[in-house]
């Protein structure tokens, strides 16, 4: 029987990551949980919403009961201040928070306990004291402002004059000041085993940068190894399981500096995910017990990431008419993939999929055939070709139906005829 995950918040950039990772495990039932209705809602089949933040006072009491409502077996808390809430409380809770100890969890929340828990251990950034840097005079500048407790670019900035910092600080009146790093950023995404054991650790560098999220990244292939060393000592200094990430950057000198610690996985983590390392889906394995072990893949990949769009149409029917040449056949000799899988997912809801279709083209072969030669005949429930004289409005005997079709003109005349919702090809994403 498949364990009930609860991802909370689901709307985020690690809940999101957590989907794509585990949404068809055969061990894993995924159940979203927000407090606001963001992406989040667009995404999980299975969606809890309306929940306290987290900073109420009935918060830990709502989400126990949403735990118990729900028959869930563990959390993925997929914000870092979630993390340490739930894990704090996970006895409170009564089920398992897929996290590292509290105390880890503690350790990385916060930049500054970060790095007094790693000095000696590895190269952490010089800090300086607000009163100090406005006294040295501007000589000293750049540093670089950042949260002590944060993530993503937000209270991130570099600081060139005693101006700037003054105007930050009146933003950001707890930041951390350190010196400010010039040489690549990069991520190392880590695994340890419940036994402290480091099974992974591979660094990518992150090549473009949108709201502190690497919207372009690779894996580093030279000096691999430094940071494979960087992340043992880590490791040998916090007690981690599962999946944790740190960042870092060149100082002037060229040396690796830490910039923060983390105790989950990076967003873009999904970069090796490519290769074959499934972060979200080793850590509940972990968490339950069940022994992981690392494959990867070795061939090269670079990750790019844009905006994606989810659509909820209110829209019931029970069968799709659908057109072929143009539609289903592209340009032909190429099947429309994308038209394909949603076709699929009729099929796979028990919706009717009935082609019209006037092909008539001798070279190509008949329609029957060309759908055998394309091995797509079985998506259909009917096939009904037209001669070139007829006219699809007249073979549309079902209005609790949809209508897909790349002629303008034919949707025209259907939508006017059946008032039923009319689909091109580029609207197919939104079904």
């Amino acid at each position: 029987m498949k364990k009930n995950i609860l991802v909370f918040p689901c709307g985020s950039e690690i809940a999101l990551e957590v989907y794509r990772a585990v949404n068809h495990s055969t061990h894993f039932n995924l159940i979203g949980a927000n407090s606001v209705d963001d992406h989040g809602k667009f995404v999980f089949e299975n969606y809890i919403g309306g929940l306290p933040f987290i900073t109420a006072p009935n918060f830990l009491e709502k989400f126990r009961q949403v735990i118990r409502d729900n028959n869930i077996d563990a959390v993925y808390p997929a914000m870092d201040a979630v993390i340490e809430l739930l894990k704090s409380n996970e006895e409170f809770l009564g089920c398992k928070v897929v996290a590292p100890e509290t105390e880890t969890t503690r350790i990385c929340l916060s930049k500054s306990r970060t790095y007094k828990v790693l000095d000696g251990i590895v190269k952490t950034p010089k800090t300086f004291a607000a009163a100090d840097l406005l006294q040295a005079g501007e000589s000293v500048f750049p540093v670089f402002a950042k949260p002590d407790i944060g993530y993503g670019s937000r209270g991130a900035k570099k600081i060139s004059s005693a101006e700037d910092l003054k105007a930050h600080l009146e933003l950001y009146p707890s930041c951390i000041l350190s010196e400010f790093l010039p040489g690549k950023e990069y991520t190392v995404d880590c695994f340890t085993g419940s036994n402290g054991e480091l099974l992974f650790a591979a660094a990518r560098e992150r090549c473009r940068i949108m709201n502190g999220i690497s919207v372009n990244t690779k894996p580093v292939k030279e000096n691999a190894e430094e940071f494979v060393d960087f992340a043992k000592r880590i490791n040998s200094a916090i007690k981690f399981s599962g999946a944790w990430f740190y960042q870092v950057k060149r100082d002037a000198q060229g040396e690796l500096t830490l910039m923060e610690v983390a105790s989950r996985f990076g967003g873009s983590s999904s970069l090796f995910r490519a290769q074959g390392i499934n972060f979200a889906l080793m850590s509940l394995f972990d968490a339950f017990g069940i022994p992981v072990s690392v494959l990867r893949n070795r061939y090269d990949v670079i990750m790019d990431r844009a905006l994606d769009n989810k659509y909820k149409l209110d829209v019931k029917y029970s069968e799709v008419f659908v057109d072929f040449d143009d539609c289903i056949y592209l340009e032909k000799q190429f099947v429309n993939d994308a038209l394909m899988a949603y076709l699929y997912r009729c099929v796979n809801n028990g919706i009717k999929v009935t082609l019209l279709s006037r092909h008539d083209d001798i070279k190509l072969g008949k329609l029957d055939e060309l759908l055998d030669k394309l091995r797509i005949r079985q998506v259909f429930d009917r096939i009904i070709h037209l001669d070139p004289s007829q006219k699809k409005i007249d073979f549309i005997d079902n209005i609790d139906s949809i209508f897909i079709d790349d002629s303008f003109a034919e949707r025209k005349a259907v939508a006017d005829k059946f008032n039923i919702p009319v689909f091109s090809l580029d609207m197919i994403e939104a079904l």
